[in-house]
């Protein structure tokens, strides 16, 4: 028995010739009917049971295999910390943002699992047609003092939402923490609403922090593949992920609630609100608003690092 089965598999094996791992994409319910009609009539199970005394194993995809590296991915991390650790020295605010995953607020199933009596019955299907509406969390993350904010937007992600948000978070939070604050450093990702690409970015950011509250804001955009080390990603989301997991987000207040409860051990604290106000896609700036903004790109990758100054 064992003989025939090694024999259907020998044309569809793989393995790992390093760790002696074997697998097959065949199923076990259609080795069994092959071996039928061979005349060895044994179930799925016990295919099963002779492939694990076989050294075959059942394998998930894993996630290991990281891009090309951009050449000048290490020099942007190290200029990174430079920036950071000047900020630090001289008692200026840092910032961390990027927006989390969009959510489909309404009865539906949400990953992962929660203690609870009974299981919570949710839509057997996530039909956009059925939800409240759609969140768009924008995240704004302070790493000396482990605070965050969570700003949920119930209309399109665009640069001047994500400005719009750093406004609100300096108002509430920045000027309380940092009284004497002159400048802001922003770690950025390179790519969406707040990406090195986007002129509206720049441009809100020159009318709504640089002139509104005289600020120099410097801003440093991560290379592209590497959000994952823009630390909003790993000491804020991660959290609330792990926060409302298993919970469905009927409404957007359920969706803050659950996000104002993130706490760790390390101290993070997270307070989440609702922007109802609706933002419109597609908005250009014209090169008379661009030529106009007081813009320095520094010599380390200018295209991802910039100052904005006041304009007086």
């Amino acid at each position: 028995m064992i003989q025939a089965i090694e024999s259907l598999l020998q044309f569809d094996r793989a393995g790992d010739p390093q760790s002696g791992l074997k697998w097959t994409h065949r199923t076990t319910e259609k080795i069994a009917v092959e071996l039928r009609e061979l005349d060895i009539h044994i179930s799925a199970n016990t295919v099963a049971r002779i492939l694990r005394q076989l050294d075959y194993r059942l394998r998930a995809n894993q996630k290991r295999l990281a891009r090309r590296s951009a050449p000048d991915r290490d020099e942007q991390f190290r200029y990174i910390a430079e920036l950071r650790q000047r900020f630090e020295a001289q008692d200026q605010p840092i910032v961390s943002i990027d927006t989390k995953k969009k959510e489909l607020i309404g009865n539906f199933k949400n990953p992962g699992r929660a203690w609870s009596k009974e299981p919570i019955a949710v839509n057997d299907h996530d039909f956009r047609a059925d939800a409240v509406g759609r969140a768009a969390p924008y995240g704004i993350y302070d790493p000396r003092a482990n605070c965050g904010s969570l700003y949920i937007g119930s209309s399109h992600d665009t640069p001047e939402f994500a400005v719009d948000n750093l406004e609100r978070w300096w108002l509430e939070d920045g000027t309380v923490r940092y009284p004497n604050a002159t400048e802001l450093l922003i770690l950025a990702d390179g790519g969406g609403s707040n990406g090195h690409r986007p002129h509206a970015f720049k441009y809100w950011l020159q009318e709504r922090l640089c002139d509104k509250h005289f600020l120099v804001v410097t801003v440093a955009h991560y290379p592209r593949g590497t959000s994952k080390w823009n630390p909003i990603e790993h000491r804020m989301f991660s959290e609330i992920s792990k926060n409302w997991a298993g919970h469905p987000l009927d409404t957007f207040e359920i969706l803050a609630n659950h996000a104002s409860r993130t706490t760790t051990t390390t101290g993070l604290r997270v307070r989440a609100r609702v922007v109802d106000r609706a933002y419109e896609k597609g908005l250009r700036i014209t090169k008379a608003q661009l030529t106009a903004l007081d813009i320095e790109h520094h010599d380390t990758q200018p295209a991802r690092n910039y100052t904005i100054y006041p304009r007086t």
